[in-house]
């Protein structure tokens, strides 16, 4: 059954309105009840049962689908229709120009339709609007023996040359697709794959340079397919530079206003690679400016990155010094429904380790209790380094509460779940971690000892400081502050700054 509700849900309140609107006007009797089942899968809380109740007194089944099958359609229409309003000028102009040309060239005045084609040439180069100039040269190529003036040379090489941009963008489209694939399967079916070998064989085959300029979208991937690499890798300060040098093409970008949707997710990654890079700062100004852009044409995709935004907001908050504020944000929006259940996850387990720096293991406890699902629910939903996360978490928030028999069931389940899949993926500082874990649970009060913290360093590997996961730092802080008898949240901000001034 077509999900109505997903659809509803990407709707703002002002498109809620217009499409009822749309639906009143578009009715010919007064009894259709289209409006009354928009309105009430807008409840996610209704049934199929409870709506068909409300609607007819009784469970008419197949009225009620016809009606669902209606309601989708004008759903479609309306989408259709508003997109077709908000369609770029420039393209649409173009377009007028090529076809009026054709009509020109057709009663042959090949003057007047080459002068409106040359003007059509200009704005689409303008706009690197590659598919479009195909047409602008095909057209010209077509009818150049109608006008001996055209340099019929020139304009084959300017053809090859837009089809060579067009080619690049293309495969551009093809390794962005390919790679996103490739991370899907290594985040949520948890896949033993090289992924910067794959980067670089899969740019390699298709001949892209990532210095390339090229188009609003083709940035946009690019910057993307960078982003990635350094999720994998949890390397982000060797792509910070380029990100931004790549960011000044877009904001000089002629078509920045008709790609929304892109810029702002281009100002998120650059938010996000900043925060990981300890950049707290820039990492907010840039969020700053995503909010700005959220509220562009009319909040269009303002529902859709909010819970993205405030989660990066937050963790910047808490990371200087703002705990409370961080808190209080995330608090406000836990409970909200939303479509993005992966942001909501990711609200949940920042609360969770939140709460614990806060020392408020109660509440931690509150928050982490709404984990209900197995783990293989959430690998899927979530990814498997989420699952991973969540888990070690809760094995240390059960440490702080004295669960002792849930803390070794833990202890031994994650062995089980875990160990072999790190160790395949060279993640060993998590095994040797949990290992340090279970010392500890066994052997607490050896913790301040000089033998103990002799195991801590000779169990890690250790990296450059400006380097290393900022979310790794702050698992490693909670045994730091064990083995230096300090709070848990002092200890995790004494780290980040030590990293930020090396």
């Amino acid at each position: 059954m077509t999900d109505l509700n997903a659809i509803i849900s990407t709707f703002s309140t002002e498109e809620e309105q217009q499409f009822i609107s749309y639906l009143e006007r578009k009715n010919k009797r007064n009894d259709t009840k289209n409006v009354q089942l928009f309105l009430l899968l807008k409840n996610d809380d209704y049934t199929s049962k409870d709506i068909c109740q409300s609607l007819y007194g009784n469970y008419r089944k197949d009225a009620y689908h016809a009606l669902r099958k209606r309601l989708y359609q004008s759903l479609i229409e309306f989408i259709a229709n508003k997109n077709l309003l908000q369609e770029s000028s420039v393209d649409m102009q173009i377009i007028k120009y090529i076809l009026s040309s054709r009509t020109f060239l057709a009663y042959n005045q090949p003057k007047i339709a080459y002068d409106i084609l040359d003007k059509a040439e200009l704005l689409a180069k303008e706009y690197h609007l590659f598919p479009i100039l195909n047409e602008i040269y095909h057209t010209k190529i077509q009818y150049a023996y109608l006008n001996p003036s055209v340099d019929l040379e020139k304009l084959i090489a300017d053809f090859r040359s837009n089809q060579k941009q067009h080619y690049i963008e293309e495969e551009l489209n093809l390794v962005y697709a390919k790679l996103r694939h490739t991370l899907n399967d290594i985040n949520y079916k948890g896949k033993i794959i090289n992924f910067k070998t794959i980067l670089e064989n899969v740019l390699s085959e298709h001949n892209i340079s990532i210095s390339k300029s090229l188009s609003f979208k083709s940035l946009y991937q690019l910057i993307t397919i960078v982003s990635l690499s350094a999720a994998v890798t949890n390397d982000y300060l060797k792509i910070e530079s380029f990100l931004i040098k790549t960011y000044q093409k877009i904001v000089k970008h002629k078509r920045k206003e008709h790609q929304l949707l892109y810029h702002i997710q281009v100002v998120y990654l650059i938010a996000n690679t900043h925060f990981r890079n300890k950049k707290f700062k820039e990492s907010l100004d840039y969020l700053n400016k995503m909010d700005a852009l959220m509220i562009q044409q009319r909040k269009k995709h303002h529902s859709t990155f909010i819970l993205k935004h405030r989660l990066l907001q937050a963790l910047n908050l808490n990371y200087t010094n703002k705990q409370i504020k961080a808190i209080n944000l995330l608090e406000s929006v836990i409970k909200t429904k939303h479509q993005d259940l992966e942001s909501l996850l990711d609200i949940h387990l920042a609360l969770v380790m939140f709460y614990m720096q806060k020392q408020d293991f109660k509440k931690a406890q509150g928050i982490s209790s709404k984990f209900y699902h197995t783990d293989a629910y959430y690998i899927e939903k979530a990814g498997k380094e989420w699952t991973i996360k969540k888990n070690i978490a809760e094995i240390l928030l059960y440490i702080e509460l004295e669960e002792i028999d849930l803390v070794e069931s833990r202890l031994r389940s994650f062995k089980r779940s875990y160990f072999s899949y790190l160790k395949q993926i060279n993640q060993e500082r998590v095994i040797a971690f949990i290992n340090l874990i279970i010392y500890y649970s066994n052997h607490p009060e050896t913790v301040t000892s000089t033998d103990f913290k002799g195991k801590v360093d000779k169990a890690f590997t250790w990296i450059d400081e400006k380097q290393e996961d900022i979310f790794v730092m702050s698992f490693y802080a909670w045994l730091k502050s064990k083995m230096e008898s300090k709070t848990l949240y002092i200890t995790t901000l004494n780290l980040i700054r030590s990293a930020q001034n090396c």
